[in-house]
């Protein structure tokens, strides 16, 4: 939903759908969007476009006790659909408190065809009991935990262990806020092949969806990289560690940062990912160790240039730590392909 404000131009839904979260205008506003989504969907169907749509519902919505024959309804009215053409999103702080009505609910919701995911996976305290009783078929990540995935090594453990945790469970996985085809290829490599960001698309009108799925195609490389095996995994993590050491190393000598990232190899999270595959992976990883000791040599002569007050000629230096940084990261490439 977006609000085309007469004077602050186009709105997002945070910016007006607080406001009205516990007012009875909340419950047929959702009744109202759900009515519309199914009318899109008929529409696209009409041009040859079978496309399911999925709709954020309100916490006061959630608790209609007639929910059901509500959504029941609405379903009726377009029977050209196919079963499972609506997926309802449930956000886990919409179930607090409520937690056996609304499961009962979305069980309801199940026997009519209608598909329910949970929505930003992981931000509540009860996430896993939401996993558990709630009758989700899929589990949209958080995008708080994958927008820095590809800097962060424990964010990247996080999705790691979601994705486990949804396999277990045998529930479906979709990763939020993806930005960038490079966040695309992390994604396929610890198994997630379902995403949703500006990566792939920004928000469009519906008219504009038929000429954007004729013309959109993933990156070529998206087709052939290969999901990283479990016991490989913590050489992604070391990739991801040190590319984030030597950002906040460029930024403590461009003086964007006063936080000056471990010198000493054996102390930085890169050699702790590293320590992991010393033993089943033996001598092929000792090339990688030299590697990594050249990058934090160098580190310590362009540190040693900043405190002597010459920052200028160590932030001169910086593509020399790059080349390390990047000759490190394609021996990792490497021992993974």
């Amino acid at each position: 939903m977006r609000w085309q404000h007469p004077e602050r131009g186009l709105l997002p839904p945070a910016q007006f759908l607080p406001v009205i979260e516990e007012h009875p205008l909340s419950e047929a506003l959702g009744e109202w969007v759900v009515g519309t989504a199914l009318a899109q969907a008929a529409a696209w169907k009409a041009q040859g476009i079978e496309l399911p749509v999925s709709v954020n519902v309100s916490a006061r919505q959630l608790r209609q006790k007639d929910l059901v024959p509500r959504l029941k309804r609405l379903l009726d009215t377009h029977p050209e659909l196919a079963p499972g053409t609506l997926e309802l999103e449930i956000l886990e702080t919409s179930t607090l408190g409520d937690l056996a009505l609304v499961s009962g609910l979305l069980e309801g919701c199940r026997e009519i065809g209608i598909q329910i995911s949970l929505d930003d996976f992981g931000i509540g305290y009860s996430s896993l009991t939401y996993l558990k009783r709630l009758p989700a078929g899929t589990v949209k990540i958080d995008q708080s935990f994958v927008r820095d995935i590809l800097d962060d090594p424990e964010d990247l453990k996080i999705l790691d262990g979601v994705l486990r945790l949804a396999s277990a469970f045998d529930r479906q996985v979709i990763a939020e806020g993806v930005e960038s085809a490079q966040h695309g290829d992390m994604l396929l490599r610890v198994g997630c092949e379902l995403a949703q960001g500006y990566g792939i698309a920004r928000p469009m009108p519906p008219e504009a969806i038929p000429d954007w799925l004729g013309d959109w195609r993933p990156p070529p490389r998206w087709a052939e990289l290969p999901t990283i095996d479990h016991e490989a995994r913590p050489l992604l993590y070391a990739a991801v560690a040190h590319r984030d050491w030597a950002r906040r190393l460029a930024a403590t000598l461009m003086s964007e940062s006063p936080e000056r990232p471990p010198l000493d190899p054996s102390c930085c999270n890169f050699c702790f990912w590293l320590d992991q595959l010393r033993e089943p992976m033996g001598p092929a990883i000792e090339h990688l160790d030299r590697l990594h000791r050249r990058v934090h040599g160098l580190a310590v002569e362009l540190c040693a240039l900043l405190d002597h007050g010459q920052g200028e000629q160590a932030v001169e230096r910086l593509p020399e730590l790059y080349a390390r940084r990047d000759a490190l990261l394609e021996e990792i490439e490497r021992l993974l392909g």
